[in-house]
This record gives C-alpha cells, structure tokens and sequence, in this order.
C-alpha cells in the first residue's frame, strides 16, 4: 500500500505578492480607463469630431484603456 505525501514547508509568500501585484495593477488600469473616460468626456461632440471619434466612442476607448 502506498503512502500520499505532500510538503508542508512551501511558502506561501510569493502567492501572495503576486495577487497584491494583480490587484495594484487592476486598479492602476481602472483609474487609467476613469481619467481617459473623464477626459473624453469633457470635450464636446466637434472637438470628438476632430479626433475622429463621437460620443458614444467614449467607453469603447476606455476600456481598452484599461487592458
């Protein structure tokens, strides 16, 4: 008969760096697409125009900000 083994002194510590480094880069990208999303949509629908974007342009732009 066997025996299943499995260690018990891994480290957890890089697990939890690497979702503290997931989460700050979530936000950064967040806050990326708010300011981008902010920006655009103090500008009024000719000044859009002139970029070569319109209103409802806004959001699809914002979120491919934040990838």
């Amino acid at each position: 008969m066997a025996m299943a083994t499995f260690a018990t002194n891994r480290t957890t510590a890089g697990m939890s760096a690497g979702f503290v480094v997931y989460i700050i880069g979530a936000f950064a990208a967040w806050n990326d697409a708010r300011i981008t999303r902010n920006a655009l949509s103090k500008l009024s629908a000719r000044e859009l125009d002139d970029i070569g974007l319109c209103i409802s342009d806004i959001d699809m732009i914002a979120s491919r900000t934040a990838r």
